[in-house]
């Protein structure tokens, strides 16, 4: 089912900018730590890969690309924050994990500022 025009706006854009991010943090979280940081560079390429699709799908008009995307957001916003959370607990007891905790905060803020844009404009489709 294709949206119209103003339902769709400009949200798609976001999602695939989203996913472009979380591509790029996961490449800087591997080079900072290339023999452990594996899982950065595969989650950042998968999630972000995973978000450029349904950012593609809502550019196409339809509807269920939206709710993927708040689902797959919601879901990277909490785990985001645990380890958000974990991370700066290590840099707090004096591991060095700085890069890792910033870098993880920094996705959990981008997830924190798409979920209310594709929460918003769903609100809006009666």
């Amino acid at each position: 089912m294709a949206n119209s025009g103003s339902m769709k706006a400009a949200t798609w854009k976001y999602v695939i900018g989203y996913g472009v991010f979380l591509i790029v943090i996961g490449l800087l979280g591997y080079a900072s730590n290339p023999e452990k940081a594996k899982t950065a560079l595969m989650s950042g390429g998968m999630f972000g890969t995973l978000s450029i699709i349904w950012g593609a799908v809502m550019a196409k008009g339809m509807a269920w690309g939206r709710y993927a995307a708040m689902v797959t957001t919601s879901l990277l916003a909490v785990v985001f924050g645990w380890r958000a959370w974990m991370g700066w607990q290590a840099v707090i007891a004096g591991q060095p994990k700085l890069i890792a905790a910033s870098l993880i905060s920094a996705m959990l803020v981008a997830s924190l500022i798409l979920l209310p844009l594709l929460f918003r404009k769903s609100l809006k489709v009666s």
